[in-house]
């Protein structure tokens, strides 16, 4: 046998049994799709092990397509909006409307167990198609962050999704009509897990909420919204196997101090998400500190002071979630204390009603860099920064996966810029990093600056830029770099039009680019320069909004959004979205005048 032959045999002589139970066994998205393009074989089989799927953008492709490629699904995730819509950014009826799908998902994958929708738009009318479709085999339903549904939708889930373990509605913006849909959940499901409506506007009773941890004996998980923490004494004593709580609130104006200290609840916690917390009722979760390992403190009432005192008790945190009130002081407790840390996430708080210890800098990173060695995600606004901040990260932090950093504009003088040093510091160490996001000011990063991180991002497949470079040379020397870069996003940016197309041809891996704040050509001709089969680039022209409905004017400016996308020109697209490529018919490819 030639050498060719003994190389390709091996290949040949694998059976279908046998390469099913390996790709049973490859979980990674990537490697999945590299080994179902090894042959028509390989790709029909990775077709019928493909069990789970992520859809970043769900116009990028169609239901029916992915019906025909994977039918034997178990979980599918999908988004809609950008996630720009976070902040507001993206005009409501952009689009993300999960009817297409939720169609097509009731009709076909008969093994379909999960379903995760994000930031999309789902009906009542969606949710009861797939509560009449599904009901016997549905066993986790995610609609986080989205919008458009009543409770009485939720309560025909309630009665009809019998075998439901998981229903996650963090954050949704959802249409109250009466609280019976925790009556009927508790009624009619014995199994449920998890249940999650925290950060919603939602009112339930906290009988119904004790029924519930009565029948649903394998509760671990239980984040609700406001209700008063002293009367869930009922639902905690039910609910034994609990070992995540989230909301809640801390309303008692009795005076009475000691109220709060008697709440007791359950031993096996180790997830905690409290709300309106204070100074008072901070004793309240003391018993439970040495074992926690999750703790969200982001909608407390406490200051540097209190996240000091109540850090010092955690020492066995792995995840921590706080606003900046918690200071450089806080940090350094969290380095001296959190040897276990491995996320961190600083979300910025109400500048009027922080102290002035409530800022983090440098010395703060510095502090976290040194103590908490196992740190795979870092997500902070900071008031300040230096080079050497960004070093040790470097030096130090070799697990990080995620890092995001904004520099706050509160400040008049920052210490050290630009951070072009300390950003091919942070790079060159942290060879892990999947996720990078870094958000700035002008001169806050040079050309240099800029090209470094193209050159360094050998692994990252979504960024986040704002602010940063200096030139158009300089986002064309970033775009040299990045061979794997599937997202990128960029805001307040000063690069022209034709420069933004032709960095987004020459990232190869690229499959959705966000743009706001750019430097616009006459027409909007440019543009057209990264048109190309099967992209999608839409433009969003400038808004003028008001905060309230007395304040001033503000002006919000042009956006691009271009996505790699099968399915073709969506049929959605409202009247503020324009579609450049693939144009309308009868539609000039050619733009009216864009603002400069």
């Amino acid at each position: 046998m030639d050498e060719r032959s003994a190389s390709r045999s091996p290949s040949w002589g694998i059976s279908d049994v046998a390469l099913e139970f390996v790709m049973g066994h490859l979980d990674d998205a990537g490697d999945r799709d590299a080994v179902s393009r090894v042959c028509k074989k390989w790709h029909r089989i990775d077709a019928l092990t493909r069990k789970r799927i992520t859809i970043a953008l769900c116009y990028s492709t169609t239901p029916e397509r992915l019906l025909e490629r994977f039918p034997w699904l178990e979980s599918l995730k999908l988004k809609g909006k950008p996630r720009a819509a976070m902040f507001n950014l993206i005009p409501d009826d952009w689009g993300g409307y999960a009817g297409p799908w939720t169609r097509v998902l009731a009709q076909g994958f008969p093994c379909l167990r999960s379903i995760y929708f994000r930031r999309m738009i789902v009906r009542d009318a969606d949710l009861e198609l797939l509560s009449s479709s599904r009901a016997h085999t549905l066993q986790a339903l995610f609609l986080d962050k989205c919008s458009g549904f009543s409770t009485d939708s939720l309560k025909l889930l309630g009665r009809t999704c019998s075998r439901l373990k998981t229903l996650f509605l963090e954050e949704s913006s959802i249409k109250e009509k009466d609280g019976e849909w925790v009556r009927a959940l508790a009624l009619n499901n014995a199994v449920l897990e998890s249940l999650n409506f925290y950060m919603t506007e939602l009112r339930v009773s906290p009988e119904d909420l004790a029924l519930l941890a009565t029948k649903c004996r394998r509760l671990r998980c239980l984040k609700i919204s406001d209700c008063d923490v002293l009367e869930l004494g009922p639902i905690f004593a039910a609910a034994a196997a609990l070992e995540e709580f989230g909301g809640g609130s801390f309303n008692d104006s009795s005076g009475e101090e000691a109220a709060y200290r008697r709440v007791r609840f359950p031993p096996g916690v180790c997830r905690l998400s409290l709300s309106f917390m204070g100074t008072q009722e901070m004793p309240a979760i003391f018993p439970l500190a040495a074992n926690l390992k999750k703790l969200d403190l982001q909608f407390t009432f406490l200051s540097t002071e209190d996240h000091c005192q109540l850090i010092h008790h955690c020492c066995a945190l792995e995840v921590l979630e706080v606003r900046n009130v918690i200071g450089d002081r806080g940090l350094e407790t969290v380095g001296e204390r959190c040897k276990r840390l491995r996320r961190l996430r600083i979300e910025r708080g109400e500048d009027e009603y922080e102290d002035e210890q409530g800022k983090v800098s440098h010395r703060g990173l510095i502090a976290v860099a040194r103590g908490c060695l196992e740190l795979e995600y870092l997500a902070v606004y900071v008031s300040d920064i230096t080079n050497a901040a960004l070093e040790e990260l470097g030096a130090l932090s070799k697990k990080l996966r995620d890092f995001r950093l904004v520099l706050l504009d509160r400040e008049e003088r920052i210490t050290e810029l630009p951070l072009d040093r300390g950003v091919r510091a942070l790079l060159a160490g942290c060879t892990s990093l999947r996720r990078f996001a870094l958000y700035l000011r002008q001169g806050g990063l040079t050309d240099a600056g800029l090209q470094y991180i193209g050159e360094l991002s050998q692994r990252i497949g979504y960024m986040l830029l704002g602010y940063v470079g200096e030139t158009d040379e300089g986002l064309l020397a970033f775009a040299r770099g990045c061979p794997v870069l599937q997202k990128l996003e960029l805001r307040g940016c000063c690069f022209s039009e034709r420069a933004i197309a032709r960095a987004v041809l020459q990232l190869q891996a690229l499959r959705y680019v966000w743009v706001q704040g750019y430097r616009a050509s006459p027409r909007g001709a440019d543009l057209l320069a990264m048109a190309r089969p099967f992209w999608n680039i839409e433009f969003i022209p400038p808004q003028r909004f008001r905060i309230t409905a007395d304040g001033p004017t503000l002006e919000q400016p042009a956006q691009i959004l271009a996505y790699f996308s099968l399915a073709g020109a969506r049929p959605d697209c409202p009247a503020p979205v324009v579609s450049i490529y693939p144009p309308p018919p009868s539609v000039s490819l050619y733009l009216p005048s864009l603002p400069r």
